[in-house]
């Protein structure tokens, strides 16, 4: 399984994303660039310029068309996906965590850090109302008083935001009218990453207490919990088979007193339903800070703290293997 070698970053990188169809794969760093590249060669087809300090998150809508970022540069700015032109600028009062476009794209949301005295807001604009993004005004302006989003996705058909706080719980934001649906608290520290499932009935969780959870995103029940010896830094579910994908690594502040032996470095795989390690990726030099699956299955990227980013395409075998219970 020899890995492509994406190098467009020269900071760590802080997520990466495929596009619906798999066709593109985009990734944001620390280094205020957010490239897209052809995923099925390495191939880079562009840059979105125009961030001034660390991006935090990418997003792209259903129909490739828009791209939406955050980044520390307290703004959050949509892209057109094929001209690499900016579409829209929100100026926010701290760091952007968490953007993401709904099923339909045409609502976005995006969560501000808790900073500078600044309260952690979950904001959401409608962009087919072209006032808003003038003026600035999101139709819906959540605060988060207690403990600060780290991660958030948007729910089935764009009802709600299942938002994970740095606290370790959960909790569902209705996108109509910003109430808290339900909540749960299944993790004991920050949880650094959730994605769902292609179908979006179930998300994965990742976490600093050294655990992945797959959970129901309707009913936020606890479904699963994939046990590691190190914080989790990210974790994607498979579209085609009983299988999940974890990364991560001691803290990033942490490598240097430690060799990459006991490090672990690795992508890790387990098995969904027996909740059993069935495999690892090594390659990356220092933790791995976001994993993605392709749509279709056939293969994964992870993104890391080195600013590479390896897509992986699977071996053969992989599609035969059988986990003998």
């Amino acid at each position: 399984m020899r890995p492509i070698l994406l190098q467009g970053h020269e900071r760590s990188i802080t997520q990466i994303k495929y596009n619906r169809e798999g066709d593109l794969l985009f990734s944001v760093a620390k280094d205020t660039v957010t490239n897209v590249w052809y995923s099925v060669n390495g191939e880079r087809l562009g840059t979105y310029n125009g961030h001034t300090g660390a991006v935090w998150c990418v997003d792209c809508d259903w129909d490739t068309k828009n791209v939406l970022t955050g980044s520390a540069d307290n703004s959050c700015r949509l892209w057109d996906c094929q001209t690499g032109k900016q579409l829209a600028l929100l100026e926010t009062n701290s760091a952007v965590r968490t953007c993401g476009f709904d099923f339909s794209g045409n609502i976005i949301m995006f969560s501000t850090d808790k900073q500078m005295g600044y309260q952690c807001f979950l904001n959401f604009f409608d962009l087919r109302d072209p006032q808003q993004i003038e003026d600035n005004q999101p139709y819906l302006s959540l605060p988060c008083n207690d403990h600060k989003i780290t991660s958030a996705v948007w729910g089935p058909l764009g009802e709600f935001v299942i938002a994970g706080h740095e606290n370790g719980e959960f909790n569902q934001f209705s996108a109509k009218d910003g109430e808290i649906i339900k909540k749960a608290k299944d993790h004991t520290k920050q949880i650094n990453d959730i994605q769902t499932s292609v179908d979006l009935t179930m998300f994965i969780s990742a976490s600093k207490d050294n655990t992945a959870k797959l959970f129901d995103s309707a009913s936020l029940d606890h479904i699963k919990t994939f046990k590691t010896e190190r914080p989790v830094n990210s974790a994607a579910i498979s579209p085609d088979m009983d299988h999940v994908v974890m990364g991560g690594g001691q803290e990033a502040m942490e490598v240097t007193t430690t060799s990459t032996r006991i490090g672990k470095f690795e992508a890790r795989f387990f098995h969904a339903a027996y909740e059993e390690e069935f495999g690892r990726v090594k390659g990356h030099f220092g933790p791995i800070n976001c994993v993605a699956f392709h749509p279709d299955g056939k293969s994964y990227s992870s993104g890391g703290e080195d600013g590479y980013t390896r897509i992986h395409y699977f071996d053969s075998q992989y599609f035969d293997f059988e986990l003998e219970a």
